[in-house]
């Protein structure tokens, strides 16, 4: 039989528990960060393709060069289409 009295644990301390919970927002913010960068990188990508000769955006482009202010009230009224959807 051992007659030492157990100690309590000591609880962390107010620095300790802040420092602990910036650690771990630090971690999620670069975790955030790194699939926010893979995202960018795969939209860029997509971007590019979709700009080669004869894609899509390729030819919108090509269309809006050709007729700027028609083009303009195309994009005016698909807005206007989709905002009264909602």
């Amino acid at each position: 039989m051992s007659t030492e009295i157990p100690q309590p644990t000591p609880q962390p301390g107010m620095a300790e528990r802040a420092i602990d919970a910036a650690t771990d927002v630090s971690r999620t913010i670069g975790e955030v960060a790194g699939g926010l960068h893979a995202a960018v990188d795969r939209l860029t990508l997509a971007i590019e393709e979709a700009r080669r000769p004869g894609r899509p955006l390729s030819t919108v482009a090509a269309i809006t060069r050709e007729a700027p202010l028609t083009s303009l009230f195309v994009a005016f009224l698909f807005g206007v289409a989709v905002a009264r959807r909602r």
